[in-house]
């Protein structure tokens, strides 16, 4: 795909940003929303832009940066999943904990957010402490957001403690929304003016971007990938007011402002911000260079996230309210399912197929849209599902291998096979992907063609997919790995359960 966005000239422009509002405090709270690393969102609507831009931000403020992990507790009691990773919350943290060091930034503290020592939260934070990892419980405030005169006393943030930092800029970030990432920073804040220093806060801010139009397809396709937090893009009235200049926010921001502004006045003794938009650190939109570009990749990631919250509510993880409104915003670009490309061929293989199948057999298909336009298709079948099907046609004809040729030799499937059905007594015989990908690695060492073959998988990354029935939670993540871009239909494979 053609690049519309100058990820260098944003670092640039990013950083500059930060540092200037550095300069007007003795520290800084910087709020991150989204994700540090691996930000696949703003890459897909954004082409050009780096996925890990956050984190070579702070990579060049690293000696004035350090960074606190804030989780909610009552997200680590429900076990909730992030769905790119799928790993629950507590093992988000963990795994941000492993990749900021690896970037060698210093990762001061995790927080409990609304602790109430709940037990799979107090297991959780001993594992943390017996790694030697601090650890600090933030309890809930009575009364919080509305009573300010209680939340800003000893009885509000004068009962959570305050967090020791050193650096002039920290960083607070968390594994997924409504983690607590605004009460931590106002948490500090009131503790360092009780303490006589001068801190600031502000919000390093990608979506929605405040100086696109309210209607741009950048800014609609974030509200599609909120629409199970029911995230609006709305004007900022509170910066037109102040400003005579037209900004975008969301509702929660604009709800949460007259309170977050009266706090910070409270504690500061000062008004510091006349609008949410003021709050934010954003300048995505200096390294947009080509708009069309970037227009035409944002309606497309609106009908992946349309296929994805068919899915969620055909799982049960989303309401219908949530479906309903995707269905509007599909409307409202004029968008159809089959403006994805590889919608169509993957629905008209999987019809043709079911012809010769009985009736109560589920075809699944599976459909990939290579960087030169061409279609790629496979099926399932007794010997593998239709994701390992279509990833190993893909390789041949990236390899220019003839689709007669065997990358995989019988011998070794049919082994596999039996070691899952007679040995590990599995119920599906069926090879998946992973199982698949570690085959034709083992075949590679033997088989030129077959390593021929296992060379190209890196050429997948920002292929586009859509199955004709939703993919197990596995085969997903593995496709996600590649970097294929995956839709669904929302179909089960099949009328079992569990076993599918």
């Amino acid at each position: 795909m053609k690049a519309g966005f100058d990820p260098q000239k944003y670092i640039e422009e990013q950083t500059k940003y930060i540092l200037e509002r550095v300069n007007n405090f003795d520290k800084l709270y910087l709020e991150f929303g989204g994700k540090l690393i691996g930000d696949k969102h703003a890459k897909r609507v954004l082409p050009g832009f780096d996925e890990d831009a956050k984190i070579k931000i702070l990579q060049k403020l690293k000696d004035q940066a350090e960074i606190i992990i804030c989780v909610y507790a009552g997200d680590i009691e429900r076990n909730k999943v992030r769905g790119d990773y799928g790993i629950t919350y507590d093992m988000e943290v963990l795994r941000l904990l492993d990749d900021f060091r690896s970037y060698d930034l210093k990762v001061n503290s995790v927080v409990i957010t609304r602790y109430n020592k709940q037990p799979a939260t107090n297991v959780f934070i001993n594992k943390l402490e017996r790694r030697n990892i601090k650890v600090y419980k933030h309890m809930t405030i009575p009364g919080y957001p509305a009573d300010v005169d209680t939340i800003v006393s000893e009885n509000g943030y004068g009962i959570n403690p305050y967090i020791p930092t050193t650096k002039p800029i920290v960083v607070v970030t968390a594994p997924g929304p409504n983690s607590g990432k605004l009460a931590t920073c106002l948490n500090q804040l009131y503790h360092e003016y009780k303490l006589g220093r001068v801190a600031g806060y502000a919000k390093f801010e990608t979506f929605p971007v405040w100086n696109l139009p309210l209607k741009h397809p950048v800014n609609i396709a974030y509200e599609a990938a909120t629409i199970d937090l029911k995230d609006v893009n709305m004007i900022d009235n509170f910066h037109f007011e102040k400003y005579n200049e037209v900004a975008v926010n969301y509702n929660r921001d604009l709800e949460m402002f007259p309170v977050v502004k009266r706090i910070i006045e409270r504690i500061t003794g000062k008004s510091v911000y006349h609008s949410p938009t003021d709050m934010g650190v954003n300048r995505v939109a200096c390294g947009i260079i080509d708009d069309e570009v970037v227009c035409e990749a944002s309606k497309q990631e609106i009908i992946r996230r349309y296929f994805a919250t068919a899915c969620d509510f055909k799982k049960g993880l989303l309401d219908e309210d949530a479906l309903n409104r995707m269905k509007v915003i599909m409307e409202e670009l004029k968008l159809r399912q089959e403006d994805r490309r590889c919608v169509m061929p993957a629905r008209d293989y999987a019809a043709k197929l079911k012809e010769t199948c009985n009736d109560n057999e589920t075809v699944s298909v599976m459909a990939f849209e290579m960087h030169d336009g061409k279609i790629i298709t496979g099926r399932s079948s007794s010997t593998m599902d239709c994701s390992a099907a279509a990833i190993l046609n893909a390789i041949k004809y990236l390899a220019g291998i003839s689709d007669e040729i065997y990358l995989l030799s019988p011998l070794i499937l049919n082994t596999i096979r039996d070691l899952k059905e007679k040995d590990l007594n599995s119920k599906i015989s069926r090879l998946n992907v992973n199982e698949i990908l570690i085959a034709l690695s083992i075949c590679a060492v033997t088989n030129p063609t077959a390593q021929l073959a296992y060379e190209k998988l890196s050429l997948l990354k920002g292929v586009q997919g859509h199955c004709t029935t939703i993919l197990n939670k596995n085969d997903e993540q593995i496709l996600r790995k590649l970097g294929i871009d995956i839709t669904c239909d929302p179909f089960y494979p099949s009328e079992n359960l569990y076993y599918v």
